[in-house]
C-alpha cells in the first residue's frame, strides 16, 4: 500500500504536468522575449538563422535601450510598503512594522530580488521572488531568533507555477505552487545520494522531463492546508480569561497541570479554522524531504507581471519586447541588406585593359596608402604602331538602393518609435532649462512605463501581506531587541513584548506584540530617498527666502542641513536635531525623551555655579535698577501731569473771576446809564420848587 508521501508525490506530479502543459507555449515566448533583448545574436534565432546563413547579420538592438529605460524609471522611483491600521488611525506600532520591514529588506539585499523580478517582468512578462525565514545568526547555536529574508528567483517564467484555479494576479487565491530548480547530475548525486538513472520508467510518461543527461530538476512544492484548531478558554481566579491553542500544550506538556494548580478552570472550548502552508522538496521520482509547516498563512512566492490577461481560462502575459520583435527583425534585415549593398562596390572604379596596367599594378594597388601625386598607365598602340592617348575603357557602376528598401526603412523606424516610445525626445535635455524643470522631467513616469510600475506595485503589496503573516509567528520572543530602520534609513532598536501597565485599567500589557499585528498594506511609488532629500533641501532653501522671522529661518536651515547627503555630516546632523528638539520643531523619539528627562533631572539636582549665581544676581540688580528708574520716571511724569492739571484749574479760576468782574462792571454801567436817562419828577422845577 503506498504511503502518504507517495500518494502526495503522484498527485503533485500529475497536477504540475497539467499546469505546465497549459502554459508551456506562453512561458516559452516569455523566455524568447528575454533572450531577444539581452543576448547578442538572439534576434537572428530560429527560422532567420537558417535563411541568413553565410550572410551579413547585423543587430541594431533598440529593444534593449527601451527596456533599460523602463528599468531605470523603476530604480529611480522605488516602491515602498507601508502598514496602516484597519481604522486608518495613527498607530505607532504600524511605524515599527514599517521599520522592521525596511530592516529585513536591507539585511537580505532585497533590492536584488526586486530588480531581477521587475526586469524579467518588464522584458519577458513574468518575474518572481520569495520570502523565507532563517536564523538571525546561523553560526551561533544558542541564538534561536529568526528573521525574514528576501531572495530572488531567476528565470521565473520557466520555474514558478501556480495551480490553474488561481485567477488573481497576486496569487492570493492559490492552493499550490511549484518552484523548479535545475542542478547538475553530479551535484544532485552528491547532495541527495541518489542516482536519477535508477528512477522508475513511469517518470518519463509526463510531458515535463524531470531528468536529462546533464541536469536534474527538483521542485519546492507548497501546499495550502485548511486545519481546525481547538482553542481552550481558561478562567483565572481574578475572573480574567486566557486563550490557549493546541500548540501551547504541545510545547509545554505541564501547562494544563500548572493552570489547574493556580486555580484556573476551563471555561469553554472553541474550534477555529486556520490556514497553514506545508512545504515539500521533491524530484521526479519521490518526495526528498517533508519540510513541515512554514511560518505564515500565505504561499511565500511573490509574482510580478509586465502585462497580464486571462484568456480561455489560461494566464497570458507579455513584456515590453513581444510586440516589437517583428519590427526589430525587419530593421535588422534591411540594414544588413543595405550593408551588403554598400560592401559590394561603394565607389566607381576605372576599367583598363591588361596592356595599360602592365608594370603599374603595384602603384594602382597602393594609391590609397601612399597617396601618389600621379598614376601611370601604358599607352595604347594601334596596328600601325602609333601611340594613341586613351583613358579608362569605362567605370564600374556603384550599387543603387532599391526604392522599396528606402521606403521600408522609414516605415519600420516609425513603427519602432510607436511601439517603444520616443526615447530620443525623452532623453534629450534642451539648453537653458532650469534644474526644477529637469527634476520634473526625470521624476515623471512615462505612460508606457506606468503599467509595469502599477503591476509591480501589486506584487509589492502582496509582499507586505506575506511578510506580515510571517512576522506574526517569528517575532514573538519576550524582550527581544529588534533592529528597525527609519524612513531616512537610520537604525533604531525596539524591544518586543515589553511589559507595561495600562494607565486606565491598571492591568499588565505588552507593547510591540507582532502576534497581534493586524494591518492593511499600502504601497507608494515615488523617487528614491536621495532624490527626495535633494528636493526637500531645494524646497527648504526656497522657503527661507519667504520669511523674515529668525526662529523660522533657524528651523528651516536646520532641516535643510539634516537632509544634505555627504561624508562626515552625521555629527552635524545630530547637533541640529538637538537644536530642533529644544525648539519643539520635531517630535522626540522615546530614547531622546528619556535623555531630555534625565538632563532636566540632573540640572535640577546639580548645585548652582557661583559664577552663574553672580551673573544672575548682577542681572537681577540691573533689572531692579531699571525698574526703579522706570518707577521714578513714571512718578515724575505723574507730578508733571498734576502740575499741568492745577495750572489748568488756576487758569480756569482766573477766567471765571474775570468773567464775573466784567459782568459786574457791565451791570454797574448799565445802572448808571438808566439813572442818567430818567426824567425829573412832576411838580418840581429846575430850581427844586
Amino acid at each position: 500500500m503506498p504511503s502518504r508521501l507517495e500518494i502526495l508525490h503522484d498527485q503533485a506530479l500529475r497536477e504540475f504536468d497539467t499546469i505546465q502543459s497549459a502554459v508551456k507555449e506562453e512561458r516559452e515566448q516569455c523566455v524568447q522575449d528575454r533572450r531577444f533583448y539581452s543576448i547578442s545574436g538572439a534576434q537572428w534565432e530560429d527560422a532567420l538563422e537558417k535563411q541568413f546563413a553565410n550572410r551579413l547579420t547585423f543587430e541594431f538592438n533598440k529593444c534593449h535601450l527601451s527596456v533599460i529605460r523602463i528599468v531605470n524609471e523603476y530604480r529611480n522611483n522605488r516602491i515602498t510598503v507601508n502598514f496602516v491600521a484597519k481604522d486608518g488611525a495613527e498607530d505607532d506600532f504600524a511605524d515599527i512594522c514599517d521599520g522592521r520591514y525596511r530592516a529585513d529588506e536591507e539585511d537580505s539585499c532585497a533590492q536584488e530580488a526586486y530588480d531581477n523580478a521587475f526586469e524579467e517582468a518588464a522584458s519577458g512578462g513574468i518575474g518572481a521572488y520569495r520570502l523565507k525565514t532563517c536564523y538571525e545568526d546561523e553560526d551561533d547555536d544558542d541564538n534561536d531568533h529568526q528573521r525574514i529574508r528576501f531572495e530572488p528567483i531567476y528565470d521565473a517564467d520557466m520555474s514558478v507555477y501556480f495551480d490553474l484555479n488561481a485567477k488573481r494576479q497576486d496569487k492570493s487565491d492559490a492552493t499550490s505552487c511549484w518552484v523548479i530548480s535545475a542542478i547538475p547530475v553530479d551535484t544532485y548525486k552528491e547532495l541527495y545520494d541518489d542516482d536519477p538513472a535508477s528512477w522508475p520508467k513511469s517518470v518519463y510518461e509526463y510531458e515535463f522531463d524531470w531528468y536529462t543527461p546533464n541536469m536534474v530538476f527538483i521542485a519546492e512544492y507548497y501546499k495550502v492546508e485548511e486545519k481546525t484548531e481547538i482553542i481552550e478558554i481558561w478562567k483565572n481566579i481574578d475572573g480574567s480569561e486566557e486563550r490557549y491553542y493546541e500548540k501551547d500544550f504541545e510545547d509545554d506538556p505541564e501547562l494544563r497541570f500548572t493552570l489547574q494548580a493556580i486555580g484556573s478552570t476551563k471555561a469553554d472550548e472553541k474550534k477555529k479554522k486556520c490556514r497553514k502552508i506545508h512545504k515539500y522538496l521533491m524530484n521526479g521520482a519521490r518526495v526528498i524531504e517533508d519540510m513541515g509547516y512554514i511560518a505564515g498563512k500565505c504561499i511565500p512566492i511573490v509574482m510580478a507581471y509586465g502585462k497580464r490577461w486571462m484568456i480561455d481560462s489560461i494566464e497570458r502575459c507579455m513584456g515590453h519586447v513581444r510586440l516589437v520583435k517583428d519590427a526589430q527583425r525587419l530593421k535588422n534585415m534591411q540594414l544588413s541588406r543595405l550593408g551588403e549593398i554598400s560592401a559590394l562596390s561603394p565607389i566607381e572604379k576605372p576599367i583598363f585593359s591588361p596592356e595599360q596596367m602592365a608594370g603599374h599594378e603595384d602603384m594602382w594597388a597602393e594609391k590609397n596608402i601612399k597617396d601618389w601625386p600621379y598614376l601611370l598607365i601604358n599607352p595604347v598602340v594601334d596596328q600601325d604602331g602609333a601611340i594613341q592617348l586613351a583613358g579608362p575603357l569605362g567605370y564600374t557602376k556603384p550599387p543603387e538602393i532599391p526604392p522599396a528598401l528606402a521606403a521600408l526603412l522609414q516605415i519600420t523606424e516609425q513603427d519602432m518609435h510607436d511601439l517603444l516610445g520616443n526615447q530620443q525626445a525623452a532623453e534629450e535635455i534642451q539648453p537653458n532649462v532650469s534644474g526644477k524643470a529637469i527634476e520634473l522631467i526625470q521624476n515623471k513616469l512615462d505612460m508606457q512605463t506606468y503599467i509595469y510600475m502599477s503591476n509591480f506595485a501589486k506584487a509589492m503589496r502582496r509582499s507586505g501581506e506575506i511578510w506580515l503573516s510571517m512576522a506574526r509567528e517569528i517575532y514573538v520572543e519576550n524582550e527581544r531587541k529588534l533592529k528597525i530602520l527609519t524612513k531616512a534609513k537610520e537604525p533604531e532598536s525596539v524591544e518586543l513584548m515589553k511589559p507595561v501597565i495600562n494607565e486606565e485599567t491598571g492591568e499588565k500589557e505588552y507593547e510591540n506584540d507582532f502576534s497581534k499585528a493586524n494591518y492593511d498594506v499600502s504601497v507608494q511609488v515615488g523617487p528614491s530617498t536621495s532624490s527626495k532629500r535633494a528636493a526637500t533641501v531645494r524646497a527648504l532653501t526656497g522657503m527661507m527666502q519667504m520669511t523674515s522671522d529668525p526662529e523660522t529661518q533657524l528651523v528651516l536651515s536646520s532641516l535643510a542641513l539634516m537632509n544634505i547627503e555627504g561624508e562626515g555630516l552625521s555629527d552635524v546632523k545630530d547637533y541640529f536635531r538637538k537644536k530642533l528638539l529644544k525648539l519643539g520643531a520635531v517630535k522626540p523619539t522615546e530614547a531622546e525623551m528619556q535623555e531630555m528627562q534625565q538632563q532636566a533631572q540632573a540640572a535640577a539636582q546639580q548645585p548652582p555655579d557661583p559664577q552663574a549665581q553672580y551673573l544672575q544676581a548682577a542681572a537681577q540688580e540691573a533689572s531692579a535698577r531699571a525698574q526703579k528708574a522706570q518707577a521714578d520716571t513714571l512718578l515724575t511724569a505723574a507730578k508733571t501731569e498734576e502740575t499741568k492739571a492745577k495750572t489748568v484749574e488756576t487758569l480756569a479760576g482766573v477766567d471765571q473771576k474775570e468773567r464775573e468782574q466784567t459782568v459786574n462792571t457791565i451791570q454797574k454801567l448799565t445802572d448808571m446809564q438808566q439813572a442818567a436817562a430818567q426824567p425829573m419828577g412832576e411838580g418840581v422845577n429846575q430850581y427844586g420848587q
